[in-house]
């Protein structure tokens, strides 16, 4: 071997980073489910770590542990003088404020269950079988909400619905939606906030996340605008849908084009099929930076296993492409197709007949 020693400290530089990083996910996932963040959501209020113990009905000696661990890792400042600790604006935004883009816990949630499936990963690296979302470890349905949510919040209804061709005007006057693979119903709710004049109906095969869907309507007072119902991709119910909508499920599909051709036949003529992905560019080598590396993190323990469990089993993968998705629509059946618009995280595109 040759060694280049400056190499060979920015890699190990790496690993320090990274192997931190991994081992704080768990406190901050139990920073979330505690309260222990929203309990010192006060921007530069001081807090000692019994006040904090007793305010959380936690005990100290775990809280100051817990306090220092997140100090020192940027997501809490440390007062030396007082022995005490507190959040600055932006660690109060990001750390205890569901609703704006920047929330981060439920991103912690979401990569520590999946971190659960290793042990059967291991395995599925051998035998090419596949992992159904519904043998995830239940937190995973939870985190993705938690993750996903505050991003449709900011965009849906404020940037990626009115940039497709005549949707928002159709919604604001009553249109027929489906919004397939709606997990815990947070897109579905969005839009049917939104959208009052509007018939929603949100489709999921896994059953637990319907039941939740159902409930989360309810307590967002529209429970009776939206309806959730358990059905598959490629067989969900209905016709003459004035939009059809997939966010960041499509790549989970085991046949994404046989569901596409479900989503044509379900659409009225001038219906719209939106489609909302993981930013990714068309090569892989362009994918290699940070947003590639979560997303392909995911898709190794998610996506691809997810899509490999159901039939056909094609696995896009959560890093597909603009082109492998176009190349999906017109399989089943789509004659036009564009990216609408896009953020750092998202691809947006819409299909039309």
């Amino acid at each position: 071997m040759n060694i280049n020693e400056d190499k060979l400290n920015e890699l190990l530089g790496r690993f320090v980073g990274d192997l931190g990083a991994t081992m704080h996910a768990g406190s901050i996932v139990i920073g979330e489910k505690l309260g222990l963040y929203k309990a010192m959501a006060t921007p530069n209020e001081r807090i000692t770590a019994a006040q904090l113990a007793e305010r959380t009905g936690t005990n100290e000696r775990y809280i100051r542990e817990w306090l220092n661990a997140n100090a020192a890792s940027g997501y809490i400042q440390y007062d030396a003088a007082n022995d005490s600790y507190y959040m600055t604006d932006e660690q109060a935004l990001v750390m205890t404020s569901e609703d704006n883009p920047a929330y981060l816990p439920g991103a912690f949630i979401l990569a520590t269950s999946a971190l659960k499936a290793v042990p059967k990963m291991i395995d599925r690296f051998k035998t090419g079988d596949g992992l159904g979302w519904h043998e995830h470890d239940a937190d995973l349905f939870c985190g993705t909400e938690l993750f996903f949510r505050p991003g449709y919040i900011a965009n849906l209804v404020p940037s990626w619905l009115p940039s497709l061709d005549g949707v928002e005007d159709k919604l604001k006057a009553g249109a027929k939606v489906a919004d397939v693979g709606c997990g815990l119903g947070a897109s579905t709710i969005l839009m049917a906030i939104a959208y009052p004049n509007s018939e929603f109906v949100g489709f999921d095969y896994h059953d637990k996340s319907i039941e939740q869907a159902r409930a989360k309507a309810e307590a967002a007072g529209v429970g009776d605008r939206v309806k959730f119902e358990i059905a598959a991709s490629k067989d969900f119910p209905g016709s003459d849908y004035d939009l059809v909508t997939f966010f960041d499920c499509l790549h989970d599909m085991g046949d994404p084009a046989g569901a596409a051709t479900h989503v044509r036949k379900a659409l009225k003529p001038d219906g719209t099929w939106m489609i909302v992905e993981p930013f990714a560019n068309d090569k892989a080598e362009d994918n290699h930076n940070p947003v590639g590396r979560v997303y392909y993190s995911a898709s190794t323990l998610i996506c691809t296993p997810a899509s490999r469990s159901q039939e056909v089993g094609l696995g896009l993968g959560a890093q597909a492409g603009e082109k492998r998705l176009r190349e999906v629509a017109e399989a089943g059946g789509f004659t036009k197709f564009r990216r609408a618009t896009e953020t750092p995280f998202n691809l947006v595109l819409e299909a039309r007949p």
